[in-house]
Formats: C-alpha cells, sequence, structure tokens
C-alpha cells in the first residue's frame, strides 16, 4: 500500500473531522484574510533585501541611506498588522457559521475588545544611550503584529462566543420596523458589545494584578524562559523548530514568537564563527542564525521550497496550479508566507506532519553532516535570509561546495517527505474542483428553457 493510499485512508477522515470544526474553519478563514496584504509586502521585502553582490550600494547611492527603510513602509503596513486583521476576520467568520449573528458586528466587537487587551504604552529612550521612559497613549506596533496573533485568535473566538450566548438569549435591543438596517443592527449589538467588553476587561485587569501584567507579557515569559536555555544545542534546535512549526500552524507567527528568544544566542555564536574563520581557527560553532535561515528553512518556515516545486510541476488542481506559481517567488526568496497562508497551511492537518517533521529531519541531518566533517559548517558570514538556496550554501560557509551539496540533499529530503501529502490534497483539491464544474454545469442546463 502506497503512502498516498494511506495518508487518504487513516489520516484524511480524521483530519476531515478535525478541518471541518467551526472554531478552526474560522481561525483558518480568519487568517486567510491577511493573504493578499501578505504577497504585497513579501515583494517589497524581496527588492528591499536582493542578494545581488552591490545592489545595497547602488540603491544607497541612487536613493540616499534610508532607502531601505523607505522600501519597506508597505511590509510594515502588512506584516505588523496581521493581529490586527485576524482578530476582525475570524470573529466574521464565525459568525457567518453561526447565521444567526451579523458577522460585521461581531468583527467589529472582537476588533475593539482585542485593542483593549493591549497596553497602550511604551518604553522610549529620547537618545541613545539615555533611560527609558514610559510614553503613554500609544499602541505598540508589535503587538498588533505576529506577536499579538495569539491574543487576537483568542479574544475573536471569546467575544462571538459571547455574543452568541447573550444573543441567543434574547437580551438585545429591538428597533421597530422602519429603521434603517443598518442602525437596526447597530442596537442588537449594543448588550452583547457592552457584555464582551465586561469580560475582556476582567481578564484584563485579572492579568495585570498578576506579576506578568499584561497577555501579551504572560504568553512571551511563559514560552521565553526555556527557550532562552535552548538555544545553542541539538535538542535545543529540534524542540525550536517543533514549536516554531506548532505555532504555525495555530496561525502564529513561529517564526517571530520563538526566534526572539534564542536568537541572542545564534548571533553570539555567529559572531565567534566569523572572529575564528578571520584567524584561520577551527569553527566553533555549528547552530547558528544563517544554519536555520539557509539550512533548514529553504522556501521559508517549513522547508516549503519542495512543496512549491510539486505544486508547480505536479498539480492536477487549479487552485494549487495557481498558488504555485503565487508563491514560487517568494519561496525562492525563503518567504514562505504566500504559502502558508495561501493553501492554507494554518488549521491545515493535512499538512501538520510534514510541515514539522521535514525541518525536524533537516536540522538532524544537516548538523549530524557538520559535526562529522562532511560539510563545513556557517563561517559567521551574515547572509540575508532572502538569500536563494544553493548560492547561500556556498557564501555562508566561506566558499565551500559542501554548505552547496547539503542544501541538495536538504531539498531532496523536502521533496521526498512532502510528496504523499502534495498527492492527497491535490486529489482532494482536483474532485472539489470536478464537483464543482459538475454542479454549475448542471444549473446551467437546469435553466436553459425547454421546447
Amino acid at each position: 500500500m502506497s503512502h498516498s493510499t494511506l495518508i487518504e485512508r487513516f489520516v484524511m477522515p480524521a483530519a476531515l473531522k478535525i478541518a471541518g470544526q467551526k472554531h478552526v474553519l474560522s481561525v483558518r478563514d480568519g487568517i486567510i484574510l491577511n493573504m493578499p496584504f501578505m504577497l504585497i509586502g513579501s515583494f517589497f521585502l524581496i527588492f528591499a533585501y536582493l542578494p545581488i553582490p552591490g545592489y545595497a550600494d547602488m540603491m544607497t547611492g541612487l536613493f540616499g541611506d534610508v532607502w531601505r527603510d523607505k522600501i519597506l513602509y508597505p511590509v510594515k503596513a502588512t506584516y505588523d498588522i496581521m493581529a490586527l486583521i485576524s482578530s476582525f476576520g475570524i470573529a466574521y467568520r464565525l459568525a457567518e457559521k453561526y447565521r444567526t449573528l451579523d458577522p460585521l458586528s461581531a468583527g467589529a466587537m472582537s476588533l475593539v475588545a482585542f485593542m483593549m487587551t493591549i497596553p497602550q504604552h511604551t518604553l522610549f529612550a529620547p537618545v541613545s544611550g539615555a533611560a527609558e521612559q514610559i510614553v503613554k497613549g500609544v499602541i505598540p506596533v508589535n503587538l498588533v503584529g505576529s506577536q499579538g496573533l495569539f491574543v487576537a485568535i483568542v479574544i475573536s473566538l471569546l467575544s462571538t462566543e459571547i455574543y452568541r450566548f447573550v444573543a441567543s438569549r434574547n437580551l438585545v435591543i429591538r428597533m421597530p420596523e422602519g429603521v434603517p438596517p443598518a442602525v437596526a443592527k447597530s442596537f442588537l449589538a449594543l448588550i452583547p458589545g457592552f457584555c464582551v467588553l465586561a469580560v475582556v476587561l476582567a481578564l484584563r485587569l485579572a492579568v495585570e494584578a498578576s506579576p506578568f501584567g499584561d497577555i501579551n507579557s504572560m504568553i512571551a515569559t511563559i514560552i521565553g524562559i526555556p527557550m532562552h536555555h535552548v538555544g545553542g544545542t541539538l535538542p535545543g534546535m529540534i524542540v525550536s523548530v517543533i514549536l516554531i512549526g506548532v505555532l504555525w500552524t495555530l496561525g502564529l507567527h513561529g517564526d517571530a514568537i520563538v526566534l526572539v528568544f534564542i536568537q541572542p544566542v545564534w548571533l553570539s555564536n555567529m559572531s565567534e564563527n566569523l572572529t575564528a574563520f578571520q584567524n584561520g581557527q577551527p569553527i566553533p560553532h555549528i547552530i547558528t542564525q544563517q544554519f536555520y535561515d539557509l539550512w533548514i528553512a529553504p522556501g521559508g518556515t517549513g522547508a516549503l521550497l519542495g512543496l512549491v516545486i510539486f505544486m508547480l510541476i505536479r498539480a492536477r488542481s487549479q487552485q494549487m496550479k495557481q498558488l504555485g506559481k503565487i508563491a514560487a517567488p517568494g519561496a525562492l526568496f525563503n518567504i514562505s508566507e504566500p504559502m502558508v497562508f495561501g493553501i492554507p497551511l494554518v488549521m491545515n492537518p493535512y499538512f501538520f506532519l510534514p510541515f514539522i517533521l521535514t525541518p525536524v529531519l533537516l536540522v538532524i541531518v544537516s548538523y549530524t553532516a557538520m559535526a562529522t566533517g562532511l560539510v563545513a559548517p556557517p563561517a559567521g558570514i551574515a547572509l540575508p535570509f532572502t538569500t536563494p538556496i544553493f548560492i547561500s550554501g556556498y557564501l555562508a560557509t566561506g566558499g565551500h561546495l559542501s554548505g552547496t551539496i547539503l542544501q541538495v540533499v536538504n531539498l531532496g529530503i523536502s521533496l521526498a517527505i512532502y510528496y504523499p501529502f502534495f498527492r492527497a490534497w491535490d486529489r482532494l483539491k482536483a474532485k472539489e474542483e470536478k464537483a464543482s464544474q459538475e454542479r454549475e454545469a448542471a444549473a446551467a442546463l437546469s435553466e436553459v428553457p425547454g421546447p
């Protein structure tokens, strides 16, 4: 029995049951609302970090020292409000599935409730080296972006359930007939909205009374303490990529949440490697930022380049073919968001296993190859994560072909793992498209007048 048959017989039924759950679907579909904006932002991100020798100097000469900051404006306007958009989209989709709620009101309630969880102050240093001061009346951008996505998911589901609970008991203000529908819906949401904000206020006050201070700090502390101690070891690296993958499948920006705690270790290792490389000494560390970016994540988080290749050359589903064409430029430069939110991989049990298993195997294979001396370790050369595969392996090892050869092996592993899951998903989508075409054809025939 082939791998794809086993997956279709045993994995698919359970996956379908999980994937059909209202809240899972709502989280997935709500986060997809970010996809067009993420695609736009990813193209500007590529242009900001094109790994072409002399490109940055040329742009600086043409447009000045701040050219990259300006070209990243669209990136900040798209990537940095991910939680904000998701808080509206998830609640909107969940309200749609309940049918008895106004989706627009549910989305607005969720958005307001999410904003109420964010502490409206931040730390600011007037000049470099000066003591940081608390500035009030501002919204920290990082908390409405990827770092706030988990809170946005929880609040959007909670607020919509409170809305449904109150509305189902008819605790609403109904306007008389003749009142414009938009006004009537606003009054219908008045009491549910009050209840939502009251619950979220109580939640925020409870967390503020704890040592954590706010909800986002609580999450950062709980995840950050263990990650600080595992950044530079093989077991720690395996745990890190597993956690990154799990968070992404839950709709959270796993890299932004996990790497913020272990990147200091990686950057320190990178600096020591560079010093050793420049002095002609043995490279002391294997696990650095480049180890993860260039060997563990070809095509972005989850090593999705292999999946994109199959979508381009083997897909039968039109949806997969089109998505492959859209995602290919980003995957070439190791940007995975178009794939993560396009398939989507978020809340998608079909791809849960390969999305997590592939990076784990790549960590083990790459670490073993470098530890045994078969492949040169990263030399501490700070390449952008957008440097394409094969070129990056050669450059990051200080000009050793073994770095490129390992990337070829890793791409082969990615292709082998993703193939049966891609086949099963592509067949499912192709069947759905065929069924949709048959329904449209039958509907068209039914509309043709008889003789």
